[in-house]
């Protein structure tokens, strides 16, 4: 019973997140029936009536999924609409149109907060908002990533204080203990993240881990924790083991690495429902392979109509496609090589779901590039399995064309494609936007010294900052040998400015090391900003010569473009 509530709720959230998602259009197309009303002096009543349906449609849904403020406003505005259309033409009022264009801007502003505060999704919309008089007050605040807590517990003082400094760099929130005893208080009262135990304390050999392995049983849970340890012989090992540790590392410790390890064992396994598309002619028969993934955990769109196909690929982003062969207006096979047509669903999986048994049917079906045939009725097991596994192939296969190899951040071209999406939503929700152009400094003397494993290691340090200091919704991509391309959204150039000036002194502050040699990178950046220029190209352009201007000023310091200067 309880899986059943958890199921209807999880329904329910889709459900209203699809109207959330389409108040921009719904909102838009009042805007043009306005239009037409206002052009028209004769009160257009086609135009006035699709009005009205709109209001009533969004008072009646906004109340059903609880958007009462939304819904409140639709409703005055049906109200008025309504009077509107019982009037005779030449007694309309003069002034019926400002009073129309108030209440769609009051549903446009609380349109706005339930796509941030409802929704919350991270692909632009499709749909702009209409233009507004008055524009919302523009939100300077820019928040962080939470940092995650670490305990250090080690008896040497100096170390520790050193290996605290550096992981907080990182982006780390870090408190130290020298006793075994502060530590195991301080858990008691507050857990951590994760921890970084020492073996050997005045107590004992191994006193560490073996307080650990106490103190897990007492409060009943497996702290993640990495070792570090001046011991690097078999019982200090084998102590850690049976603590229950993750990682082992002997004194001194490279801080990449270990913030490495760090984000190993603090790593929750979140797994984002697969994405299947389904299109079947048959209502019934799709709603029950609908109710098996379901179950499974994926998320699934229905489609009947074939024709339909084109905008539930872009809106839906499916991971793959189960197609029927047989259906009336167009058949599975035709509609596949539709999908085929689009450079961007080349590789997108295309499974075929029917009752035919004949092989050589299925082989001529399959010519159009089909990545299997699966025959009803299926069984549950066989269905979900045989979808999973080409779903996660199909998101490797992404992931693998939009990230970097070295850092795990977008490539170049992906990078520029997500701006350029981000700059259209700024235009259409009139948000601010800093795009940072940021160069590591000397990075060929880096190689030329310590090597380009050591290099490597650098560019990792800096990814992992930008990636775990800033937003999720931000862009953060590697550009280019040693340069970043970044897009802060929703923010001011000097809140831009104070957040790159921060990370560049936590990353020079890093401690790198090549043999027994240790050094230091620092890095240059320069910021540009929306609306001071409307174009990605131009953008790119302004935070270039800003980072050229740093560069040229010394480096290792942040400069805005001269047009927000």
């Amino acid at each position: 019973m309880k899986q059943n509530k958890s199921t209807l709720q999880e329904k329910i959230a889709r459900l209203r997140a699809s109207f959330v998602s389409q108040l921009p259009k719904r909102l838009e197309e009042a805007q043009q029936h306005l239009q037409l009303l206002k052009a028209d002096p004769c009160m257009n009543r086609v135009a006035a009536v699709e009005l009205h349906r709109t209001f009533h449609s969004l008072k009646g849904t906004g109340y059903s999924f609880g958007f009462n403020e939304l819904a409140g406003i639709a409703g005055e505005a049906e109200s008025y609409t309504q009077q509107l259309l019982d009037l005779p033409d030449d007694k309309t009022p003069p002034d019926w149109p400002d009073k129309i264009i108030g209440l769609l801007q009051e549903l446009a502003s609380q349109a706005q907060i339930l796509i941030y505060t409802d929704l919350q999704h991270d692909h632009p919309l499709q749909t702009p908002f209409f233009e507004m008089e008055s524009s919302a007050q523009e939100d300077t605040s820019l928040p962080e990533k939470p940092s995650r807590l670490i305990y250090i517990c080690d008896d040497e003082e100096d170390q520790v204080t050193h290996l605290s400094y550096q992981l907080r760099c990182f982006g780390y929130q870090v408190e130290y203990f020298t006793q075994l005893q502060a530590f195991e208080a301080a858990v008691r009262q507050h857990q951590p993240d994760a921890v970084v135990m020492d073996v050997r304390f005045p107590s004992g050999g191994t006193a560490g881990t073996e307080a650990l392995a106490s103190l897990q049983k007492i409060i009943g849970e497996q702290l993640p924790t990495v070792v570090l340890s001046g011991r690097d012989d078999f019982e200090a090992r084998l102590s850690a083991v049976r603590a229950g540790c993750h990682a082992y590392f002997t004194k001194p410790a490279k801080p990449l690495e270990l913030a490495t390890a760090l984000d190993e064992v603090m790593e929750e396994e979140v797994f984002e429902p697969y994405r299947i598309l389904i299109v079947d002619d048959e209502p019934e028969v799709a709603q029950y392979h609908t109710l098996i993934l379901e179950e499974a955990g994926m998320l699934v769109y229905q489609l009947s109509q074939p024709g339909n196909v084109l905008a539930a690929l872009q809106e839906f982003r499916p991971d793959l496609v189960l197609v029927d062969v047989y259906m009336p207006d167009c058949t599975g096979q035709e509609l596949a090589a539709v999908i085929r047509q689009l450079p961007e669903h080349l590789s997108l999986p295309i499974v075929y779901l029917s009752s035919e048994t004949d092989r050589q049917k299925q082989f001529s079906a399959m010519q159009v590039g089909v990545e299997g045939f699966i025959t009803k009725p299926v069984i549950p097991e066989e269905l979900v399995a045989a979808v999973a596994l080409r779903a996660e192939r199909m998101r490797s296969l992404r992931s693998l064309m939009v990230r970097d190899s070295l850092t795990g951040l977008y490539n170049h071209t992906t990078t520029t494609e997500l701006i350029e999406s981000a700059l259209a939503q700024a235009r259409r929700q009139q948000e601010s936007l800093c795009m940072v152009m940021l160069d590591l400094d000397h990075f060929k003397q880096v190689n030329d010294t310590y090597g380009h494993v050591s290099g490597d290691q650098v560019l990792l340090a800096l990814a992992r900052i930008l990636r775990h200091r800033l937003r999720s919704n931000d862009v953060v991509g590697r550009y280019g040998g040693e340069e970043f391309a970044i897009l802060l959204k929703d923010v001011t150039p000097e809140k831009a400015v104070e957040l790159v000036n921060q990370l560049r002194e936590d990353f020079s502050r890093i401690r790198f090391g090549s043999g027994d040699k240790e050094f230091y990178c620092t890095f240059s950046a320069g910021i540009s900003s929306f609306p001071a220029y409307n174009r990605a190209e131009e953008l790119r352009i302004a935070a270039d010569q800003a980072l050229y201007k740093a560069k040229s000023q010394g480096r290792n310091q942040v400069k805005l473009d001269d047009g927000n200067e």
